[in-house]
């Protein structure tokens, strides 16, 4: 986290980033990137990063699977304009949702749009979109932990995990998680 937080802060010297948080995942590295950048400014002298924060909510998946469609809803775009924006974002997983995002958002006149993710994932379903600051790359598997879910559930996890088939067949199973479903 701290190395993103350094290479943000040198991309952006003399700037004032709008670092705009995709809901629901993307929270979570979002609290502990922006603290990286509070403690830059404590202890690294000259290295202020003064930044705004505002968040959207992001909707492509059901389950474990991209839908292939993506709905953007709770802001009111017109204030990036003309600011450098961050999009801090959970997972890259195909790629498709900023392949949707990054254009709408370009339509209200940022200056520039990067986006970092906490995960990317190598798969072959990849529409090729790389992040431009990554806190670590994965294999093809679905991971919830960390603020990452299956239909809500596993949010609260401390860590990242991947589930597989028996995870989620015990989950739709248990009985106290099963209002999830």
């Amino acid at each position: 986290m701290e190395k993103l937080a350094r290479d943000i802060a040198e991309d952006y010297p003399s700037s004032t980033p709008h670092i705009l948080v995709v809901l629901k995942g993307g929270s979570e590295f979002a609290v502990d990137l922006t603290r990286c950048l509070r403690m830059m400014h404590s202890y690294t002298p000259h290295k202020h990063i003064p930044y705004t924060v505002d968040y959207v909510r992001v909707k492509s998946y059901s389950g474990t699977e991209s839908t292939g469609s993506v709905s953007i809803t709770g802001i009111d775009l017109k204030c990036i304009a003309g600011r450098d924006v961050i999009v801090v974002e959970d997972i890259i997983d195909t790629g498709l949702t900023m392949r949707a995002v990054i254009p709408e958002l370009l339509k209200h006149g940022p200056t520039s749009v990067r986006v970092s993710a906490l995960l990317e994932k190598r798969t072959p379903k990849s529409s090729g979109f790389l992040a431009d600051y990554v806190g670590f790359s994965i294999p093809d598997a679905f991971v919830v932990g960390y603020n990452l879910d299956y239909n809500e559930a596993f949010r609260d996890m401390t860590h990242i995990a991947i589930i597989n088939d028996a995870g989620i067949q015990h989950f739709k199973s248990h009985p106290v998680l099963k209002g999830l479903n």
